[in-house]
C-alpha cells in the first residue's frame, strides 16, 4: 500500500511541475512572442483555465507528501520528504499571497479593459512564477530521492 502511495505521489507532483515547467519555459515566451493582443488573451484564457485546476493540483500534491509523510514515518528518507512537504507549503503560500492576486486580475483583462501597467504585472507574475518553479523542482526532487533511497 505504501507502494501505491508513493508511486501516485510522484507522478501527481511531478505532472504538476512538469505542467508549471512548462508555463514558464514554454508557453508563456511563445504568448509574449504573439502579435498584437493574442499574448494577452492567451494569458487571460490560461489565467482562467490553469488558475480553476492548481489549486486542487497543489493542495493534493501537498496531502500526498504529508501522507507519505506520517505513513513512511521510520523510513530513511522522511526528512527528505518532510522537507519537501514544507517546500510545497511554500510554494502554495507564495501562490495565495503573491501569484493568485495577479492571476486573478489578469484573467479578466481583455485589450479594451487591461490596465496601462498589464505588462509590467505580467512579467511580475512570470518573474515569481520561475522561483515558485524553482521551489516545487526542489520539493519533487527531494520527494524521489526520498522514495529512491529506500
Amino acid at each position: 500500500m505504501l507502494y501505491a502511495l508513493e508511486v501516485c505521489a510522484i507522478v501527481v507532483l511531478g505532472v504538476m511541475v512538469g505542467v508549471e515547467f512548462s508555463v514558464a519555459f514554454v508557453f508563456n515566451p511563445i504568448l509574449n512572442a504573439l502579435p498584437g493582443d493574442s499574448g494577452q488573451l492567451g494569458r487571460a484564457h490560461g489565467g482562467r483555465m490553469l488558475g480553476a485546476v492548481m489549486p486542487v493540483w497543489y493542495i493534493t500534491s501537498l496531502a500526498l507528501v504529508a501522507v507519505l509523510a506520517v505513513a513512511g514515518w521510520e523510513s530513511r528518507g522522511t526528512g527528505l520528504t518532510v522537507t519537501a512537504g514544507a517546500l510545497l507549503v511554500l510554494s502554495v503560500v507564495m501562490s495565495i499571497l503573491l501569484l493568485v492576486p495577479i492571476n486573478n486580475r489578469g484573467k479578466t483583462w481583455t485589450p479594451e479593459n487591461r490596465p496601462a501597467d498589464w505588462k509590467e504585472q505580467a512579467n511580475r507574475w512570470d518573474r515569481l512564477h520561475y522561483v515558485r518553479v524553482a521551489v516545487i523542482v526542489a520539493a519533487f526532487a527531494l520527494l524521489a530521492a526520498a522514495l529512491t533511497g529506500n
